[in-house]
């Protein structure tokens, strides 16, 4: 027993810390290239604090866990949208992009359709079992592509006119290519040790992968995202804050489960649905959570034409209760 948590808590710490060193060496180059806080926050920072679940993921499915590997990815968007997000609101209240609003929102809730459809060959198709398939890994990766080309376009976008401390580029770049090469490493190290552990646990207690990946492995790789937006918005930096969970989402369920998918199919059990469905959920109580935000603005003359979306705090806690109540039914589910 104390070996596995052991095992989970060194691997989280390398995680984390890989996790760090690959988004500090990402942005540091990125911004040499006068990349905007929203691109950044999309896809550098999003994709060093996916980094743990890709490793998770990859480890897991090429270990025959496919459990921990759909789990991983369906818990950490769960964590992300509900108890990061809404933690980070509670720090300070999120001004979001209307763009954030109006296309990366939508293109999160569009994910999570695909997968709910293309997990479900039972229900969708008659099929004797579900799974996760290469073709459908390559149709999340196709999706990947243009969100990569989306953002491409959208590179620009709310880009430092002058430079302080979060926007100069401090780092050579050199120094910044060993943190990425740190990173990676601490990334692979931690995800075996964090899977290993998570494997031996769920077999010490006779409990299923899937709880272990939707809770102690979830949580556990979603701590980057955690500490990335709660230090964004406690900096006022909130495009980076919401555009880390709202890319790190999308990079999951296409990028991530795509790859895992593509590499080696993963089997899903009908009985899961209920956690994609709060997936699905999550993504649009966010939705209206912003648009309630936007609708008090416009009660006051002086904002009307502002066009940003606002997360206030007592709506960080309402998407934090509901985490809390998630959290509680899938330990009373077992």
């Amino acid at each position: 027993m104390l070996p596995a948590i052991l095992s989970i808590a060194l691997g989280f710490v390398l995680l984390i810390k890989g996790a760090d060193w690959l988004v500090e060496g990402a942005s540091s180059i990125s911004r040499r290239l006068g990349v905007g806080d929203l691109v950044i926050g999309l896809t550098v920072v999003s994709f060093g604090t996916s980094a743990p679940e890709l490793i998770v993921n990859l480890i897991a499915s090429f270990q025959g866990s496919s459990d921990i590997a759909i789990g991983n990815i369906v818990g950490s968007n769960i964590s992300n949208t509900l108890l990061i997000l809404g933690t980070s609101a509670i720090i300070a209240p999120l001004a979001v992009q209307r763009s954030t609003v109006l296309k990366e929102v939508p293109l999160n809730l569009l994910a999570a359709i695909i997968l709910i459809v293309a997990a479900n060959d039972m229900i969708m198709d008659g099929y004797a079992y579900s799974e996760l398939s290469k073709s459908d890994g390559l149709v999340f990766l196709g999706f990947f592509i243009i969100f990569i080309y989306y953002t491409f376009g959208i590179r620009h976008n709310g880009a430092a006119t002058e430079e302080d401390e979060y926007t100069k580029a401090t780092k050579s770049v050199w120094l910044a290519l060993t943190l990425v090469t740190a990173g990676c490493i601490g990334l692979a190290a931690g995800g075996k040790l964090a899977v290993d552990g998570a494997i031996a646990i769920a077999t010490i207690f006779n409990v299923s992968e899937a709880l272990i990946g939707l809770t102690i492995v979830a949580i556990g790789t979603s701590l980057p995202e955690l500490a990335a937006s709660g230090v964004a918005a406690y900096k006022g930096r909130a495009d980076i804050a919401v555009g880390n969970i709202v890319g790190s989402n999308i990079f999951n369920i296409f990028w991530i489960l795509g790859l895992s998918a593509f590499i080696k199919p993963l089997p899903f059990q009908p009985a899961n649905n209920v956690d994609l469905f709060v997936v699905l959920f999550s993504t649009i109580l966010l939705f209206f959570l912003v648009h309630n935000g936007q609708a008090h603005r416009r009660l006051f003359l002086w904002w009307k034409q502002s066009k940003d979306y606002i997360i206030h705090r007592w709506e960080g806690g309402i998407l934090v209760t509901c985490y809390i109540v998630y959290i509680g039914y899938i330990v009373w589910r077992g």
